[in-house]
């Protein structure tokens, strides 16, 4: 490592060399994009990005790891008190905020099964391998998944491959009914909440999500301790509740959870859209085998076969499953951390950064790699503090609360700042910032390229810059396909490619930038690190996986911290949005034509018009293109131009949300009803054409129509 001053010096002439490239790389000839004299902020930048350390990084991670932190947990609240420190020694104003919201501990778990040996497997079993030294701790919960209703099921098992509206009509057509069985499905594919969700619409009894070795086990690698992928006895948590619905506490869908709302204001829980209605629960593959093995019934299709030593069968039976849940569902505390430092020119344009910190058990990768590069992103701001210097734009940093639960902390805080964050120049969020070394990232199409300049002005642990690293792995043949769906929405590629770069995603949901973007119109982005990751939401994510597998030296956290801090400098500092709206209509014109080519297939000849939406498209990228020539000529006054930018996101809400969940009012981006993680573009139009409802999809497209012009008119009241 090079002494402070001698990195200083070095980034300082790599943010130089970078900020002399053209536009489409970096900036606009000797600036950055976004400022009209670049010298200060390279400055600070080069400062800043000399601070953030490994060896404080895996501190952090050591210190937040050390015991199973739940959210609403006494071991939580210490993580909660930890963060708070390391904030108010970087100078920031701190508070920690509390919300009391409703959600489960399992208070009694159990899978038996009574096979046709006479053999019974009872789960599910401890999550064991020799050898790992933070497996036995009592506090550990055993698996199981949040926002489960308690219940007892006692059935036949049928076996629905990733549990999908496709498999399950699958399941019709080989003429295998559902209704009253206990259906066992694998994790991957599709958020844990769907699979509950289509059994629950299918009339199935239960619901039992195992994770099979063809998704993260043995058939990826070796796995824990030998390798980093998912052993016998691992079980993947998570939380089921319906957070394609809405996100955050289940009681209090648009409102804030504040602890002085009386039970009266909240909806009852048993008339929450969000909680599902069937007992569901997790095992392990090793649970999951002895099950499936004696499975009778046709042969699965080819498709469903996963990796354990036998043919898989779909049932139903002669398998009987008996379910018990007993759940201690609770309003509880949780703590969000809110660190601010206020802006010297727009202090309301927030630049709001946040990562949650809660974790299933340990959560060495989810979340806490993404706390402890905050942390030192934070340290590095906290530097910069102590020399004088201020951001124009407020920075508030946060650390988010019961995400798990449902994207909780980060949604409510939201929602309680609805009317401040109108004004919020951006949302940052990292999530698991590290798992491996391949970044990814995801973003509105106006910050894309934002992103893409942050990633050169970085260096890489493989050497050049990050961006370099990026685009190489990016490659065709390349790829790394991970089927096991996750929360971590950085290695999805984009619905529309319009540049030949770097790809850049989609914001579907999952993390904690859902309330901002697709709920109250601030314009995010999400960053992370991927790997070779077997252990998500398992005991066995913790400091000796991480240290083992993850990042054993910590110079991705360190990468990351630097990526991380440096987006919200750069976006606190700029003298005009680094907003390209061009790019972001450009993206919609090629959605509307992948939808409108949909239409034709499902509506033959009775194809809805799309002319209206594809003109406002076609409006909109007008516009985002004439006000980017604006923003290149770096106008000395940019208020008003700052503003037009701002609003043109929030142009983009629908005023009565998406049809039967209106908590979602983004006419681009939402999380699928059927994917739950991964984005659906122009949601109100495809999930309509999806449902063959002709006029419903009529009336989405107008909706979405009005939605673009709303925001091209915005950009053109910037003359």
């Amino acid at each position: 490592m090079l002494p402070g001053s001698a990195l200083a010096c070095a980034l300082l002439l790599f943010h130089a060399d970078n900020a002399r490239l053209p536009l489409s790389e970096a900036g606009s000839d000797s600036s950055l994009f976004g400022f009209r004299d670049a010298a200060a902020e390279l400055k600070a930048e080069a400062r800043f990005l000399a601070v953030p350390d490994p060896k404080r990084a895996e501190e952090h991670l050591r210190i937040l790891t050390q015991a199973p932190h739940i959210a609403g947990s006494p071991e939580d609240k210490a993580t909660a008190d930890y963060v708070a420190e390391r904030f108010r020694e970087a100078g920031l104003d701190t508070e920690i905020v509390e919300y009391r919201v409703w959600f489960n501990y399992p208070e009694e778990v159990s899978v038996e099964a009574a096979l046709p040996s006479g053999v019974i497997m009872r789960g599910p079993s401890r999550e064991h391998v020799d050898g790992d030294p933070f497996q036995d701790d009592p506090r550990i919960k055993p698996p199981y998944n949040g926002m489960a209703p308690s219940g007892d099921a006692e059935a036949e098992v049928v076996y629905a491959n990733y549990g999908s509206p496709e498999d399950f009509q699958k399941l019709a057509q080989m003429k295998i009914d559902v209704r009253g069985k206990i259906v066992l499905v694998r994790y991957g594919q599709n958020f844990r909440g769907v699979k509950a969700f289509v059994a629950q619409e299918h009339g199935a009894a239960g619901v039992i999500i195992y994770s099979d070795p063809a998704d993260d086990g043995w058939r990826r690698g070796d796995k824990y301790p030998q390798g980093p992928w998912r052993p016998d006895t691992g079980a993947q948590r998570g939380s089921i509740g319906y957070m394609f619905q809405f996100s955050g506490d289940p009681t209090t869908p648009g409102v804030a959870a504040v602890p002085s709302l009386p039970d009266s204001k909240r909806t009852p829980p048993e008339k929450s859209a969000q909680l599902p209605k069937i007992p569901t629960t997790p095992i392990s593959y090793g649970d999951a085998w002895p099950v499936l093995q004696h499975l009778d019934g046709p042969e699965s299709p080819r498709e469903w076969q996963g990796s354990l030593p036998f043919t898989y069968h779909v049932g139903p039976g002669p398998v009987k499953v008996k379910l018990h849940l007993k759940q201690d569902y609770q309003y509880r505390t949780i703590w969000d951390v809110i660190g601010r430092v206020r802006g010297t020119d727009w202090p309301n344009e927030w630049v709001v950064s946040g990562n949650h910190r809660d974790a299933w058990v340990y959560g060495a990768v989810d979340p806490n790699s993404g706390t402890a590069a905050m942390l030192e992103s934070v340290r590095g701001i906290g530097e910069l503090l102590k020399s004088g210097w201020k951001p124009k734009r407020s920075l508030v940093f946060a650390s988010w609360d019961a995400e798990e639960e449902g994207l909780i902390g980060s949604t409510e805080w939201g929602e309680e700042h609805a009317e401040e964050l109108k004004e919020a120049a951006a949302y940052f969020n990292m999530d698991v910032a590290v798992s491996g070394p391949k970044f990814g990232a995801s973003s509105v199409p106006s910050l894309k390229q934002f992103l893409r300049e942050i990633s050169k002005a970085v260096q890489s642990p493989l050497g050049g810059s990050v961006y370099e690293s990026w685009h190489k792995s990016s490659q065709p043949g390349n790829e790394t396909f991970n089927p096991q769906e996750t929360a971590g929405s950085t290695f999805r590629p984009p619905a529309a490619q319009v540049h030949s770069d770097v790809p850049v995603g989609d914001l579907g949901s999952g993390s904690d930038y859902t309330v901002f973007l697709q709920h109250l119109g601030v314009p995010s982005t999400d960053i992370g690190s991927t790997g070779a990751y077997g252990v998500y939401h398992s005991v066995f994510d913790n400091f000796n996986w991480f240290k083992k597998f993850g990042d054993p030296n910590f110079v991705y956290e360190q990468q990351m911290a630097r990526l991380y801090g440096l987006e919200a400098l750069r976006m606190a500092n700029a003298d005009y949005l680094p907003f390209d709206y061009e790019e972001y209509g450009k993206e919609i014109v090629a959605y509307i034509d992948g939808a409108k080519k949909k239409a034709e297939t499902k509506f033959t000849g009775r194809v809805p018009d799309f002319g209206p939406a594809a003109q406002a498209a076609k409006h909109f990228q007008d516009a985002g293109a004439k006000i980017l020539l604006k923003e290149r000529k770096a106008p000395e006054d940019a208020a008003k131009l700052n503003r037009a930018l701002c609003d043109a996101e929030r142009a983009l809400l629908l005023p009565e949300g998406l049809p039967n969940r209106p908590w979602y009012r983004h006419a681009i981006y939402a999380p699928g009803q059927y994917t739950g993680y991964a984005a659906v573009v122009i949601p109100g139009v495809n999930e309509a054409i999806d449902a063959g409802d002709l006029d419903r999809t009529r009336q989405q497209i107008a909706e979405l129509a009005a939605a673009l012009n709303r925001a091209a008119r915005t950009l053109d009241s910037y003359h």
